[in-house]
């Protein structure tokens, strides 16, 4: 370049720009520092993490996407794979930290190929085929399951809520899991529909999580409207109102002039008629309960109260659908609609205390297709860990069903599949053979993770595996809590097929996408003093 040439300017001033392997190095480095944070929570003996926000809030858990989530995590790289952990929690609901543990090993060992001068596309070739390869080996080992083997989907549960919060009382919490979910499992052209929030989980701090309990119906965190209306209605006919039992406002500014006193008292008189006809329609309809998604005018509860009639309002959209699908009644949105047709039925309608507060129990309902689970627990933190662990463990249940397929967990699903893999490598005589043995290796990230965090020696534990393996027990996996190899199918360890299958799924393309990564650019700050964009600054870039 000659002395008088200007200097070319592609990017604005302030911005980064890292190329080639540092910046492969550096989007591998801060994936594998995501996966190690996690890491430590893995298994029975996982240790929990304390989360503290910028307003002194804390959490304290083991599950992988809240820690994630909680961490408020800023590199683009180590973001894509927080996506993997949100991915896992949407389409299982579990088995979030082995996703993220498994994606940071697939990099980790992506790089050790890197600088053996083995080009990036072809280890993602490698790896894609390797993760097809995968859900093969993974189809081909898993065992069915349906709704009848009540013992299975309780092992499920109970493995889902092993090492948090909830493992005190696994086994009372196992059994009502199972319950509820019967009760809103749908089957839909042959196949089975499983509405994992007609579950609804209520949690209220007291007693202990083993005092936790399945209600038949569903539960609000509402109190009746008036007092004098009663607070136990049995053989309940319950309207559900999507409409206000209240005079409406105009939906513009509008003025009414009054000249004559006798013209106020007309004014009033017709207001109160108003309402007394709102009353009197939903008195006919034979209700005797109204549960209400807007608001109640104080003279409306009055009446009711009269009548005899049980009322909550400003009841949550997502608690009104959950009554209709619990009480078998329709949502109505005029009252001039409302029959006795529209009721739902609950055997009981009662208002209970539970500490200061109070709330409604709508329970006994015929043939429920939405139910409550009331999660107890000594403190807040406590509760909250508790319902984390209820949710995986419905939403193992659930997947489980969906899929109809399972398989054994305590690491022996992924040493299975390593071996496999192994053999599979074997077939191949490219560059590919290599990356399809890094992801082999991958897979027993998660048995040597389990036994670290259990204190056990990994290199004895992840061998003592393999032999097993070796001799055909395709369900050898590690007892942490003896340090043995043992069957996990016996010992009750499962979990559904599709934890594994959308984690080596997740976890692969993410590592695939990070691995094609070679050129990043950090734009610079947008203000640069007034300057016409792409103009050169006053300093010299050459």
């Amino acid at each position: 370049m000659s002395q008088n040439q200007q200097p070319i300017f592609i990017l604005s001033e302030g911005s980064q720009r890292t190329t080639g392997r540092e910046a492969q190095r550096n989007n591998m480095m801060a994936a594998k520092l995501v996966a190690e944070t996690v890491r430590t929570t893995l298994g029975p003996k996982g240790m929990d993490k304390m989360l503290v926000d910028s307003l002194g809030d804390i959490i304290v858990t083991n599950d992988g996407v809240t820690i994630l989530q909680e961490m408020q995590i800023e590199h683009p790289a180590a973001k894509m794979v927080v996506e993997v952990a949100k991915t896992q929690e949407n389409e299982v609901g579990d088995g979030t930290t082995t996703a993220v543990i498994l994606a940071g090993e697939l990099l980790k060992n992506a790089e050790r190929l890197l600088e053996k001068n083995i080009h990036p596309t072809v280890i993602a070739k490698g790896y894609r085929m390797a993760a097809n390869q995968a859900q093969l080996i993974l189809q081909d080992i898993s065992q069915d399951v349906n709704l009848s083997q009540e013992d299975v989907l309780k092992n499920i549960a109970s493995t889902a809520m092993t090492g948090k919060g909830a493992e005190v009382a696994k086994d009372n919490l196992s059994k009502l899991i199972v319950d509820a979910i019967k009760h809103v499992i749908e089957t839909k052209d042959g196949k089975i529909v499983v509405h994992v929030d007609d579950v609804k989980l209520e949690k209220k701090v007291g007693s202990g999580i083993g005092d936790s309990e399945l209600i038949e119906g569903i539960l609000l965190d509402k109190e009746k409207v008036h007092s004098n209306m009663p607070s136990h209605v049995e053989d309940a006919k319950v309207a559900l109102l999507d409409v206000a039992l209240e005079i409406k406002n105009t939906e513009v500014d509008a003025k009414i002039q009054i000249t004559d006193p006798s013209q106020m008292q007309a004014f009033i008189d017709m207001e109160n008629k108003m309402i007394t006809d709102m009353v009197t329609k939903v008195v006919k309809s034979g209700a005797n309960v109204v549960l209400c998604q807007k608001g109640i005018d104080d003279l409306a509860q009055h009446y009711l109260a009269k009548n005899k009639i049980y009322a909550c309002r400003r009841i949550k959209k997502s608690d009104m659908e959950k009554l209709s699908r619990a009480t078998g009644g329709k949502i109505v949105s005029s009252l001039n609609e409302l029959s006795q047709s529209d009721l739902g039925y609950a055997a009981l309608v009662e208002e209970k205390k539970f500490g200061d507060e109070e709330m409604t129990y709508v329970t006994g309902c015929k043939e429920a297709k939405s139910v409550t689970l009331l999660v107890r627990g000594g403190t807040q933190h406590v509760v909250d860990e508790a319902e984390r662990a209820i949710k995986d463990a419905i939403g193992d249940i659930s997947a489980a069903l969906k899929v109809g397929k399972i398989v054994g967990g305590a690491g022996s699903t992924e040493v299975e599949v390593s071996s496999s893999l192994r053999k599979f490598a074997t077939s191949l005589s490219g560059r590919e053979q290599l990356a399809v043995e890094a992801f082999a290796d991958a897979l027993e990230v998660i048995p040597i993770t389990l036994a670290e965090n259990a204190g056990l020696d990994p290199i004895d534990t992840i061998t003592a595996l393999k032999a097993a393996h070796e001799r055909g027990e395709k369900w050898a996996g590690l007892d942490v809590f003896s340090g043995k190899v043992v069957n996990a199918w016996d010992l009750g360890v499962v979990e559904p097929l599709k934890i594994k299958t959308q984690a080596i799924k997740s976890a692969s393309e993410v590592a695939e996408l990070i691995l094609r990564i070679d050129d990043v650019l950090a734009a610079g700050t947008k203000d640069r003093g007034g300057m016409p964009p792409g103009m050169p600054s006053h300093g010299m870039d050459m």
